[in-house]
């Protein structure tokens, strides 16, 4: 099938590991459901091509999004199937069923600088009881690092983004630490905030950490960060001559939804 997109748009679907984890979790659901689903949301629809994938297994796709562009591509794409495309903010809309299957992809990592968190708080009283999220939740690691050159601001790592001039080598400097499980299923408290106790493997100067963030499609499929989805976050931090053995503690904290500029270490 044909999609009509904005630039953005195609990249997304140039992301081949991403669209196929969706594709697969998408039809795993399938597979394991013996009733049959009646509606699906797709939040956040984009292009609309998460919604394709749900059409095949529900009677209805509401598929939402906010971009006034993106949404009229979406109404041609997908006009002659059971999926209907609304414009509208995600958090000003009053669903009137509940929902067999919700999809929501406005991912981010660590979901800071994107609604995700916002949107879940929101829909979860419109699933059904026995409904399904995809995704279900989403794991973010921490490292800490040596950047080549000294960061003055919070920024991602992505290749995509960034020219060859700009491009920022580092070394990690030791473990990494689990520090965050957001689980879909539940009312999410936006407000974050943790202690990182690193365990330094590497003599260096210790000035960033690193976030990376994992999405949990299904149970049993996670799909790390691809080329369009979560690239992982620098952040700087107090430069720091750390030694092998060092053990080194860290306050992180920031606001789901809140934008990059909630992040604060200290």
């Amino acid at each position: 099938m044909l999609f009509e997109v904005t630039k953005y748009h195609q990249d997304l679907l140039k992301d081949f590991e991403r669209l196929s984890a969706f594709f697969e979790v998408i039809d795993e659901v399938h597979l394991k459901n013996d009733n049959g689903f009646l509606i699906a949301y797709d939040l956040g629809c984009g292009s609309g091509v998460l919604s394709y994938f749900a059409s095949k297994i529900v009677k209805k796709v509401i598929a939402i999004d906010k971009d006034s562009n993106i949404v009229k591509k979406a109404k041609c794409s997908l006009k002659n199937i059971n999926v209907e495309v609304i414009c509208e903010d995600i958090l000003d809309h009053e669903f009137k069923d509940k929902a067999d299957l919700i999809i929501c992809e406005t991912l981010d990592t660590g979901l800071i600088d994107e609604e995700q968190a916002l949107i879940i708080n929101h829909v979860l009283k419109y699933l059904k009881s026995n409904g399904t999220i995809i995704p279900s939740s989403v794991i973010s690691i921490a490292e800490p690092i040596s950047t080549s050159k000294q960061l003055d601001h919070v920024c991602y790592d992505d290749e995509n983004n960034l020219s060859q001039e700009n491009k920022i080598s580092y070394k990690i400097l030791g473990n990494f630490i689990n520090f965050s499980e957001v689980d879909f299923y539940k009312k999410i408290d936006l407000k974050f905030k943790t202690k990182l106790i690193f365990k330094i493997d590497l003599d260096g100067i210790l000035n960033s950490i690193k976030i990376t963030t994992f999405t949990k499609l299904a149970e049993d499929l996670i799909c790390g960060p691809t080329s369009m989805l979560n690239p992982p976050l620098l952040i700087p931090i107090k430069k720091e001559h750390v030694k092998k053995g060092d053990e080194i503690s860290i306050f992180l904290e920031y606001e789901l939804g809140g934008g990059i500029e909630t992040i604060k270490t200290y």
